[in-house]
């Protein structure tokens, strides 16, 4: 926004996507009007502009008036968003604060907090009130619109995405020409209609699931982007485990050309070689951290056929444990802010726990049939150019059901709980298993 755009919106006065604040409220109020807005079709709120419309400027540092904000999104707003900040200098000492939110928000309802409590709000003319229990229940039912992994992440842009994983997916996966390094408008119109990036007002926005996929941070934005792991003695969690790391940055890795399919194209103007002649990932991604940590911390067994050839048989066969680990990326629940994925190796047993419950109409048994859903299509889709993902979708009854059965003649569970879904893989059969039955 320019000093001009601003001053208009300052003369045309508040309306129902507009929104003028002293910087002096409490953060209770500040999140009241963020989700009044959200719940519409987003807006402004213009911070040092006053009801009569007279700018009396920001009373704080431009970067505490940032920090304010960000907190108030963070802490008295549900569900927590990152509203695009920006500020503008009117003159004579005075700047303006604007907090811009997206028009079509995909987390609704937006709830602000009131004491222990959380009420929804609407925008009603220039007027943010309570919701009704009718105007509540059309804003879930429009939550549906969006899928988290297609909604705009504001605040970031396109140099938040790591441009050698774009190349990678676009020029050797996918095998279709890209634009030049240094042509940022071609890049964003290729992002935006491959929904990787969203546009709403003329700001282009890496979309969530384009930062999950390809980010350079995705945890500065997306603070549930990674996986917790842990190798465990024993049976049980404990303080002593012999291995734990905090698996961070773009879900998929940066492959080299020959290996991801592509030829031998010159390489991009404007970045540096990057892949490989061995056929390895040249940068890990999420999934393959989490496969190298399981590598690491399993068991293996050894030994020489009657040809001479090496056999070796891991714990667990390592199919079906990355496909318990691309599954926990592409299906849970991204709402839930404050967990991580869990990977876990006990000593009788590996974990897979994602946050949230099976999306809609999924069971457990309709899994282990084959059913195809999804809770967030575009990652999945996404995860499957990069054949992560079988395109039949029968992973589970194959990789993993079936997988387990012919490894070690183990039922592996598929537990649905309260708020986290469960895979769990065994290293030796149980009574269970020799009766052929789950425990």
């Amino acid at each position: 926004m320019n000093r001009s755009e601003l001053a208009e919106l300052i003369h045309h006065g508040e309306n129902s996507g507009v929104e003028f604040k002293r910087d002096d409220v409490t953060p209770q109020k500040l999140a009241k009007e963020m989700a009044a807005l959200l719940n519409l079709e987003g807006g402004h709120i213009l911070l040092g502009v006053e009801k009569d419309r007279s700018v009396s400027g920001l009373t704080r540092e431009r970067e505490r008036a940032e920090e304010w904000v960000m907190e108030a999104a963070r802490t008295h707003l549900r569900p927590a968003t990152i509203p695009f900040w920006e500020t503008i200098d009117w003159g004579e000492g005075k700047t303006v604060g604007i907090v811009s939110l997206p028009v079509d928000a995909p987390d609704k309802p937006y709830k602000c907090r009131r004491g222990p409590a959380w009420a929804t709000q609407i925008r009603a003319g220039t007027t943010s009130r309570d919701a009704t229990d009718e105007e509540e229940a059309r804003l879930y039912m429009q939550s549906g619109r969006l899928p988290y992994d297609r909604k705009p992440v504001s605040g970031a842009g396109l140099d938040e995405f790591d441009m050698r994983r774009l190349l990678n997916y676009f020029r050797d996966i996918r095998r279709q020409s890209c634009p030049p390094a240094d042509d940022n408008e071609a890049w964003m119109r290729l992002l935006v209609n491959t929904e990787l990036m969203y546009e709403d007002r003329g700001i282009s926005m890496p979309s969530a699931g384009g930062l999950l996929l390809f980010g350079v941070r995705p945890n500065r934005y997306l603070p549930p982007a990674g996986i917790s792991a842990a190798a465990y003695t024993g049976t049980e969690k404990d303080y002593g485990a012999r291995a734990r790391a905090t698996l961070r940055g773009a879900a998929v890795s940066l492959f080299p050309a020959s290996h991801a399919g592509g030829g031998t194209e010159e390489a991009w103007p404007g970045l540096p070689p990057t892949f490989s002649e061995a056929g390895d990932a040249v940068e890990a991604g999420v999934v393959e951290q989490a496969m190298d940590f399981v590598r690491r911390n399993i068991g293996i067994d050894a030994s020489i056929d009657h040809g001479g050839q090496r056999r070796e048989r891991w714990d667990y066969p390592i199919e079906a444990v990355r496909e318990a680990i691309v599954n926990a990326i592409a299906h849970r629940d991204y709402t839930i802010g404050v967990m991580d994925i869990e990977l876990s190796l006990y000593s009788n047993r590996l974990e897979v726990i994602s946050p949230g419950r099976l999306p809609n109409t999924v069971t457990v048994d309709k899994m282990r049939a084959g059913y195809r859903a999804s809770r967030n299509e575009l990652i999945k889709e996404v995860l499957r150019d990069y054949r992560y993902i079988e395109a039949t979708g029968l992973g589970v009854p194959r990789k993993i059901v079936a997988g387990m059965r012919a490894h070690n003649g183990t039922e592996p569970d598929l537990v649905e709980e309260e708020s986290r879904f469960i895979v769990r893989l065994w290293k030796q059969p149980r009574a269970a298993d020799r009766l052929g039955g789950e425990t």
